[in-house]
């Protein structure tokens, strides 16, 4: 992937967030990507890939939010970051001109979405990498939800420390308050 970057843009910094995603992990793909995307400067193009459905009919997406882009496949992996970042339109990869000339059913990272990143870093519109996409997966993971008496969420990840990450991400809630609400559930 970086020798597909650097030999349409020379001039791309690449920067490797982690290597360390469990196979086909999306939730932890998702976690991470989230946690890193803000801390990176404004206009940076992320590639985030951890694709169990390679070679289906997934759509490959190009993600603009407000500060930044997100290309990857469609399977809920760039939801948690760009939904965070703000997101201001999704596209559809489909213009074989930002794309490798043979696109392998295994390798979307290297043929498709490293092309697309490094063309979009020589500043080609969004608009020509393909249709907006109407719909794209959403995943059950990327929101808590909260009732009158429970606060519902799930496990994204547990970190080499222990640490258990969660999708719950409600800034004003307190521990006083979920600990109410975990006691009035019991």
């Amino acid at each position: 992937m970086k020798a597909t970057i650097l030999g349409i843009c020379p001039e791309a910094a690449v920067v490797d967030i982690t290597h360390e995603v469990d196979k086909f992990n999306v939730r932890m793909g998702a976690y991470i990507l989230a946690s890193a995307a803000p801390y990176f400067p404004k206009g940076t193009i992320h590639i985030a890939v951890v694709d169990p459905d390679v070679g289906t009919q997934r759509q490959p997406l190009l993600i603009k939010t407000k500060r930044e882009f997100f290309v990857g496949p469609d399977n809920g992996l760039l939801v948690l970051a760009s939904e965070k970042e703000g997101i201001v339109e999704i596209r559809q990869i489909t213009n074989r001109k930002f794309m490798l000339p043979k696109v392998s059913n295994t390798f979307h990272g290297r043929d498709l979405f490293a092309p697309a990143a490094a063309h979009l870093a020589n500043n080609v519109s969004p608009t020509e990498f393909g249709p907006i996409a109407r719909d794209f997966v959403k995943p059950d993971f990327a929101r808590a939800t909260r009732s009158e008496t429970a606060l519902n969420g799930e496990v994204l990840h547990i970190d080499e420390f222990g640490n258990i990450i969660t999708n719950i991400s409600d800034p004003e809630m307190t521990l006083t308050q979920l600990g109410k609400l975990l006691r009035r559930a019991q």
